[in-house]
């Protein structure tokens, strides 16, 4: 007996932590910073906080008058009905409920790349097809409609991002409306906004909902989640909003007790706590602008809690700056081998990665070895295009 064949599922590459490095390497975790993960450096919601201590002592109960409550809740926030919020353990467990409401075998989905990894997973866990658009570097990966409709075939779910992951850019509500307008009638348009807190943007739920001069429709949903601008990434809470004709499919699609009590606890108090919200959002724009322009290499313009840096070579940047303590991203997971993501720290914790980036850029450059085609007066050779690089990759 063996499980079915999944030599087209690839494992999700998370990144490292603290602790698992530090094991790794023999050394005290204090001596490492993790900006690897997009995770809140100020910690989770104080009042969150508050809230799970407080429901410890609930946990035999099953979840259900806490996940109506915060069902509510989110409604309320977003000016929509109860039933079109699908609560989820995490935004991945919403990318699972809308794939079931609407995947049948050998439907296709597509999705970015570079990109989240779980949209293609998921999609093929419900037995789904994956196709994909190029968020391309030589245009800033800049996303419009037209970035998608150039390969848009017909399929049934198609996954925007924005904010992007990795690279930190957004796309405007009138290109989701024209993107809307141009696909089929039974395409649903999925817009991932788990950074949304930290862009200058509205939401696309305006789409949903026809406000702000737009019409109303039913081929739009929105993702959202209270793992980062809320800090509760470890107890897994997201939630999609939804088409009000979509709501019934909730109760057919999502597993029993979509979110735990601790999770609907939580986020029952974070949902409120909107000066935590604030900070957190200053201190990413604060950030994003310090690594800017302080760090020597081309960073991109980001509206999320994180910037993608061109280094060059990710792989030998971001380990040396582990081996100095400061845990970054490599992006040779999303097909970008040139750069590393750098996650918005704290003050202090931003000038250390800025400081150190900076440090082993000049290092590497130093030690590196002299260019065999260098010119006969002892220049070294241009480098190559890094463009030509990733295109290559």
């Amino acid at each position: 007996m063996q499980p079915r064949d999944l030599s087209d599922h690839v494992a999700y590459e998370a990144g490292r932590g603290i602790e698992e490095v530090a094991r790794e390497l023999g050394r005290d975790p204090s001596e490492f910073v993790k900006l690897a993960s997009n995770e809140n450096p100020h910690g989770p919601s104080p009042a969150a906080a508050v809230a799970l201590r407080d429901a410890a002592s609930s946990v035999s109960s099953y979840p259900k008058a806490a996940h109506a409550d915060l069902t509510a809740a989110v409604a309320d926030r977003w000016n929509v009905g109860d039933e079109q919020v699908w609560l989820a353990n995490g935004g991945d467990g919403a990318i699972d409920y809308l794939h079931r409401a609407t995947l049948e075998p050998g439907d296709t989905v597509c999705v970015p790349t570079p990109g989240f990894a779980y949209y293609g997973m998921s999609a093929r866990y419900h037995h789904g097809e994956v196709r994909e658009y190029a968020i391309e570097r030589e245009d800033d990966f800049a996303q419009t409609a037209e970035t998608v409709l150039d390969s848009y075939d017909g399929d049934r779910v198609v996954w925007v991002t924005s904010p992007h992951n990795p690279t930190g850019s957004t796309m405007p509500l009138a290109e989701i409306e024209r993107l809307a307008d141009e696909t089929d009638d039974e395409t649903l348009i999925v817009v991932d906004e788990a950074y949304g807190e930290f862009a200058d943007r509205d939401s696309a739920v305006a789409l949903i909902e026809g406000r702000d001069g737009y019409d109303a429709r039913d081929d739009i949903a929105v993702l959202r989640t209270f793992s980062k601008a809320y800090g509760l990434a470890g107890v897994r809470l997201g939630y999609a909003v939804v088409p009000a004709e979509w709501g019934a499919a909730y109760a057919r699609v999502n597993t029993p007790f979509a979110a735990s009590e601790l999770a609907c606890r939580a986020g029952l108090a974070a949902i409120d706590d909107e000066e935590h919200v604030e900070r957190t959002a200053e201190t990413a724009r604060e950030s994003r602008e310090h690594m800017r322009d302080a760090i020597d290499a081309h960073v991109w313009e980001s509206e999320g809690n994180f910037v993608l840096v061109d280094v060059g070579d990710a792989s030998a940047v971001a380990e040396e700056m582990q081996r100095r303590g400061v845990i970054v991203r490599d992006c040779s997971s999303f097909g970008l081998p040139a750069c590393i993501r750098i996650t918005c720290g704290t003050d202090e914790e931003t000038e250390r990665a800025v400081e150190t980036l900076n440090d082993v850029l000049a290092d590497l450059d130093l030690e590196s070895e002299p260019d065999s085609d260098a010119d006969p007066d002892g220049e070294p050779a241009m480098d190559p295009d890094p463009e030509a690089e990733v295109s290559d990759t």
